[in-house]
């Protein structure tokens, strides 16, 4: 089991920042891979960036490129994704999740756990 409590999120103004924590608890392996996934009202949840528990091997969605960055803080167990030059159209429920499989995949349906998502509201 994993245990994944999504924090950071807020109301900020585009061009701005924010920096979105993931704690985890529970069993976790180096192969695991934690997402962040995105969820817009009325849409479905998007991939947003990916990292492999040990730290290493990143990947993102070309939409965030260049201004996401997702990494791990072993200190605190946690998985950090640092929002940067924020966009209106990144406005959505930010989740946590893990893939224990170790797929790296972009797919929702293949993440096992999920947190309880975090909202980040971005005004023009």
């Amino acid at each position: 089991q994993v245990q994944l409590v999504e924090s950071g999120g807020g109301l900020v103004q585009a061009g701005g920042s924010l920096k979105l924590s993931c704690a985890v608890s529970g069993r976790t392996f180096s192969h695991y891979v934690m997402g962040w996934f995105g969820q817009a009202p009325g849409t479905e949840r998007d991939f947003v960036a990916g990292i492999r528990w040990s730290g290493f091997s990143t990947f993102y969605a070309d939409s965030v490129k260049g201004r996401f960055t997702i990494s791990r803080d072993n200190a605190k167990n946690t998985v950090v994704l640092q929002l940067n030059s924020l966009k209106p159209e990144d406005t959505a429920v930010y989740y946590c999740a893990a893939d224990v499989n170790g797929f790296r995949t972009v797919v929702s349906a293949r993440y096992d756990y999920w947190g309880q998502g975090t909202q980040v509201t971005v005004s023009s």
